[in-house]
């Protein structure tokens, strides 16, 4: 989501709480789909990333619990969490962790793998730190050591190596990823998957024209679990930010070369972030991108809608329960692709 300053913060903020323990709160049902990961973005804890560290509440907020328990009522079984690199670990890459901001990340990561669910920690970054391109390789291994020697015993959590890389030399984003699974693999977490994300914003339509393709491919894994994370989005110039999709059959059309290097390269992909608006066009557009996804599910792993999160409001794509546009007016729709 070509979202560079996604919000300053807001004044207010829903409480987050956990669903009520009068009954029993929503586990992983059995799906419907051929998918490994269906799920949301849960967004907001990257949210005002001009205030840092910032203040919970006022600046930033955490997913609701209740949402995570209502998705995953729905079947959905995955959750990636965006967050900012500088609030985990401030000043330096090499540094250590901001005790107060990660034990809210510990908080989600609990209650969503505690409901049998997948935790994507995902830092919101686009391949910057503090505003700056990141080329230090080995700060870039050395802070994903720390953050995934906290989570190595937790085999629901994902590891996402960072948020859309984009205008940037395509080898060093390859030496970058290349960089967080050594450090993830270095801190003992070798069984959870990686994704990994790619150039020019790791978009799908052009994964390969980019040029991100070539380096990204020489990537390797001890534990063979890198999974290849794309974002696709159905408006004129892909950024996701309008309601109006290009045609009935554009989500098709753009994961289509994606799809043939994934098999041609014996690579498994998910697209991470998708959305389009809560109309015809656009819902024809997604059910024929996820139509084709199924039925290409050898290499697909799964797909994320951006986006969920408490600070939403009457955001076009947002899917947060019980009002946000796309959770009345397109998840309906969808349902057979979870």
């Amino acid at each position: 989501m070509k979202f560079l300053d996604l919000l300053l913060g807001a004044s207010t903020v829903a409480t987050v709480l956990a669903a009520p323990t009068l009954e029993p709160t929503p586990t992983v049902r059995k799906r419907k789909s051929k998918f490994q990961f269906t799920g949301v973005n849960e967004s907001g804890a990257e949210f005002g990333n001009t205030a840092l560290p910032g203040q919970l509440g006022k600046d930033f907020t955490w997913p609701a619990h209740s949402a995570i328990d209502t998705m995953v009522g729905q079947g959905m079984n995955t959750f990636r969490v965006a967050t900012m690199m500088e609030r985990i670990i401030p000043t330096q890459l090499t540094g250590t962790f901001n005790e107060t901001y990660v034990a809210g990340l510990d908080d989600i990561v609990s209650y969503i793998t505690g409901k049998g669910a997948y935790a994507i920690i995902d830092p919101h970054n686009f391949g910057r730190y503090y505003s700056n391109i990141i080329t230090d390789t080995a700060g870039f291994k050395a802070w994903w050591t720390t953050v995934a020697k906290r989570y190595a015993t937790n085999e629901r959590v994902i590891f996402d190596i960072n948020n859309e890389f984009h205008d940037e030399d395509n080898a060093v984003v390859a030496q970058l990823n290349q960089a967080g699974i050594d450090g993830i693999r270095a801190a003992g977490a070798t069984s959870q998957y990686i994704f990994v994300e790619g150039n020019s914003w790791t978009g799908a339509w052009h994964w390969v024209s980019s040029g991100t393709a070539t380096d990204m491919a020489k990537l390797t894994d001890p534990s063979d679990k890198i999974v290849y994370e794309m974002h696709q989005y159905l408006d004129s110039d892909g950024s996701g930010t309008s309601t109006t999709c290009v045609s009935g059959t554009i989500g098709r059309e753009r994961i289509t070369e994606a799809t043939a290097w994934l098999k041609a390269n014996g690579k498994k992909g998910i697209i991470g972030e998708t959305a389009g608006g809560a109309n015809t066009q656009c819902i024809s557009a997604i059910q024929g991108m996820l139509s084709y996804m199924q039925d290409n599910s050898d290499v697909w792993t799964g797909w994320l809608w951006w986006g969920g999160g408490p600070w939403w409001g009457d955001y076009i794509y947002s899917i947060e329960p019980p009002s946000g546009i796309a959770y009345t007016g397109v998840l309906p729709s969808i349902t057979q692709f979870i």
